[in-house]
């Protein structure tokens, strides 16, 4: 790693976060999940039955890549898609019961890979990082 990755704060959140989502994409393969799905879930097991759009926003990811998801989430059992009583034109996503039994293992799963990436950290430095980091996410989505 050069002068300019070791100090560049991009470079460095890109590779942290492709070394997250490949440690867990191989703890929860075996729960049948891929990380999109994971974090769609995520949203899901905290506020279940919101709009595609909601998804869509919350996620900060592009309208087609969610359809993409939910259209294999749906596939692979994990959503059923209702429509919506107050506006007839949305459809809204709804945890299965498969999707629910797979929240403790799946969350689990993903304890355990940030408790890999975290290790050696006092609980103040991963208080600290984890607090520097949402507040560069929210510098980030400010524009």
């Amino acid at each position: 790693m050069d002068q300019f990755q070791q100090n560049s704060a991009g470079y460095l959140a890109n590779h942290m976060a492709r070394l997250f989502a490949a440690g867990l994409a191989r703890r929860i393969q075996p729960l049948g999940l891929a990380p999109a799905q994971f974090m769609v879930l995520l949203e899901l097991w905290h506020d279940d039955g919101r709009t595609q759009a909601d998804l869509t926003a919350a996620l900060d990811v592009e309208q087609a890549t969610m359809a993409n998801t939910l259209k294999r989430m749906e596939r692979d059992g994990l959503i059923r898609r209702e429509p919506s009583e107050e506006d007839r034109r949305a459809r809204l996503i709804h945890l299965t019961d498969r999707a629910r039994a797979l929240e403790a293992r799946a969350k689990a799963a993903a304890e355990m890979q940030n408790a890999q990436a975290l290790a050696g950290l006092e609980e103040a430095e991963r208080t600290a990082f984890t607090g520097l980091m949402r507040r560069v996410i929210a510098n980030m989505q400010r524009g």
